[in-house]
């Protein structure tokens, strides 16, 4: 390809019909010391794109050829409480693009997702998980249930992991987006510790330990939340929920997906949250002990410029500057 310097501040390509190769890489391989206007093109799944350096920050470049950058947030359903004095349920997956805000479990925000004009994207609001039912005349007790699971065109939010049972079948906590908190009671065999259900990698942290304590004290612990791990029973005295993320994509900062309280039957070793609180709905939190776990939500943001107008699911729509917010509180469609 001839190229040819037709100014001090002009570059002509000339007439070549074929095409201009720009360095391409994942965004591991991005230049260690990029200066203001570099030009590169990503080749990471999803990430496919041309992106620049604005002299601080790498920006895509989210219109290109029929297509549309969209940032969201996509929280799962929370997963529920464990009955009988139970551990707390872990938060739905948290995951979020926008602005450069944390996603869940620690990891950094994600990569804006790229739209087709004219194609239509399913979004679904998860449940959140409900408590297990009593059963009359002995001490078992099931575990809660686990939340269900939130998505926005293939991005996928794992629901959070279920509490514990306290009792005679205390019980390691259930995985999930968090961890639901594991639950032990040394006068029911619950001797041995329990720990807490795995959260998902990019999504949330893990359910607290229960201990064996020795005692006829239940020990329970408090579920994961998208911010911080579930906290760990020590002694007799139980756990609280880890910690929720705060984002701003709606314009003013909420927080949500907070991991359950498990069953306190002692001074709690953190807070003063009341241990059966239910999780709120839309908040995709964890239940506390005995309580269900909050429903989840999506949200999406982009420039007002690009909105299509059409939606199924009834989603709210607001504006916040130049960008248009549509939040999904039950589930439905985007067509951009």
């Amino acid at each position: 390809m001839a190229l040819t310097k037709i100014t001090n501040d002009l570059l002509d390509l000339g007439s070549d019909t074929s095409a201009l190769g720009l360095p391409k890489g994942t965004t591991a391989q991005r230049p260690s010391n990029p200066v203001e206007g570099t030009l590169r093109h990503n080749s990471e799944i999803n990430e496919t794109k041309l992106e620049t350096f604005d002299g601080t920050d790498w920006r895509k470049i989210n219109k290109i050829g029929g297509t549309s950058g969209v940032d969201y947030l996509i929280i799962a359903g929370g997963g529920g409480g464990g009955a009988n004095a139970g551990a707390g349920g872990g938060a739905g997956g948290y995951r979020n693009s926008y602005n450069n805000e944390t996603s869940g479990g620690g990891s950094s925000s994600e990569e804006s997702l790229l739209l087709e004009s004219g194609t239509t994207y399913t979004i679904v609001i998860g449940a959140g998980g409900v408590i297990g039912e009593r059963n009359p005349g002995v001490y078992n007790r099931p575990s809660g249930g686990p939340g269900n699971n939130s998505s926005f065109s293939n991005i996928i939010s794992i629901g959070g992991g279920y509490g514990a049972v306290g009792g005679d079948t205390a019980e390691p906590g259930g995985p999930g987006g968090s961890g639901g908190g594991g639950a032990s009671y040394a006068s029911f065999g619950g001797s041995t510790a329990h720990p807490g259900g795995l959260g998902t990698t990019g999504q949330g942290f893990n359910g607290g330990n229960s201990n064996s304590n020795g005692s006829t004290n239940i020990s329970a612990a408090g579920g994961g939340g998208a911010g911080s791990a579930g906290e760990s029973s020590v002694g007799s005295y139980s756990g609280y929920g880890g910690s929720s993320l705060n984002s701003s994509i709606t314009g003013s900062s909420i927080a949500r997906a907070a991991g359950g309280n498990a069953y306190q039957n002692y001074t709690s070793l953190n807070g003063s949250t009341p241990a059966d609180q239910a999780g709120s709905s839309n908040s995709g939190s964890g239940g506390g002990q005995n309580a269900n776990g909050g429903s989840g939500v999506v949200i999406l943001r982009m420039p007002t410029s690009i909105y299509s107008g059409t939606t199924t699911g009834s989603p709210t729509v607001t504006t916040d500057g130049t960008d248009t917010i549509l939040t999904y509180t039950s589930s439905g469609t985007y067509t951009a």
